[in-house]
């Protein structure tokens, strides 16, 4: 494949479609700290189609301070759940601190494939089940509504998982899946996702999803997420917004939980 095919997106006549597709975008690591960026992008989708994403908010990112604190961004955020946006519980602090003696995968998974923030990793179950019953509370206490829980880079141990079906969550996403806690089942949907950590994670990046697009857009559900930092580079958010054009065509754009919803509706009609 030349660089140019790699870092295009394929015509839309050039690959199956499924008319009646639907298209979760999320955002990830939304806090005060990221607020001016998140509105940023969330306009320009708006303009492209995307009228709904999934949310995902960090309670105290990085230990920054508490999201829920913050009047103007939990303003902003009950604005946009009332727009139909949904917000999900990303983490608490998107942050895992170094430990010592760590075996090797440990380290390939914790500091290359995500910088130290792989924080439900390795997380026990009753430190995973204060975290997010601590994030739900918050979010409650200020209207909010989450159904989900995403763990920072889809690292989520067992325990942690456990703990989020204790702490009522109803779903969970990872890399490749997206998990029904009340169903049971889980859904393959690979996500599109980029990294602009150095230049040969955005070089990487833009090859790899220029390739797999037309094969995830044969799929019945197509996942984006997008971070932040793919906004400040400008050849990564020329390929998502030429992405997001793609794929909306065609498409229902949706959320984790309504797209969930519908499924389950699907299964009782059958039943």
């Amino acid at each position: 494949m030349s660089s140019t095919a790699a870092t295009t997106f394929l015509p839309l006549g050039a690959t199956a479609r499924i008319e009646k597709g639907s298209l979760v975008v999320s955002l990830h690591d939304v806090a005060p700290a990221t607020h001016q960026v998140a509105e940023k992008i969330l306009t320009e989708l708006a303009h492209r189609g995307v009228s709904v994403c999934s949310i995902l908010v960090v309670p105290d990112y990085h230990h920054l301070g508490s999201s829920v604190e913050n009047r103007e961004f939990t303003l902003w955020l009950q604005e946009l759940e009332r727009r139909g946006h949904e917000i999900v519980i990303h983490g608490y602090f998107h942050e895992r601190p170094r430990r010592p003696n760590e075996e090797l995968q440990a380290k390939l998974v914790t500091r290359v494939y995500t910088n130290d923030e792989g924080e439900f990793y390795d997380l026990g179950y009753d430190e995973a089940l204060l975290r997010i019953t601590r994030a739900r509370d918050e979010f409650q206490k200020i209207g909010l509504r989450p159904r989900g829980f995403i763990a920072p880079a889809w690292l989520l141990s067992a325990e942690s998982e456990c703990a989020a079906i204790d702490a009522k969550m109803e779903y969970t996403t990872r890399l490749r899946t997206v998990h029904d806690f009340r169903s049971g089942k889980n859904f393959y949907s690979r996500t599109l996702v980029y990294s602009v950590r150095n230049r040969w994670r955005r070089a990487a990046s833009l090859a790899w999803n220029g390739a797999l697009l037309p094969f995830a857009n044969q799929k019945a559900l197509v996942r984006l997420s997008i971070h932040p930092p793919d906004f400040g580079c400008a050849e990564i958010w020329r390929q998502i917004l030429r992405g997001v054009d793609t794929l909306t065509t065609g498409r229902r754009v949706t959320t984790y939980a309504s797209w969930l919803d519908e499924q389950r509706a699907r299964d009782r009609s059958d039943s």
